[in-house]
């Protein structure tokens, strides 16, 4: 298999040569419209809500104002 592959590459130069170059031309092409930042925006959203409920305890604070706040 590898014999035939090595004879067909021998035979045919030329056009692995070409298709070579236009591989290497496509991936350049490609690297060149890759769209990179440079410096990633890594900033998180986060939001502090502070509640203050006398009538409530905190397992209730949490789940009727703060956890349906979280999950909006």
């Amino acid at each position: 298999m590898i014999d035939r592959i090595l004879q067909f590459s021998i035979r045919w130069r030329i056009l692995i040569v070409v298709l070579a170059l236009v591989l290497v031309g496509v991936g350049l092409y490609s690297a060149v419209k890759l769209p990179i930042d440079a410096v990633p925006d890594v900033t998180t959203n986060q939001v502090q809500i502070n509640t203050v409920a006398p009538a409530f305890t905190p397992l209730e604070m949490e789940k009727y104002v703060t956890f349906p706040i979280e999950v909006a």
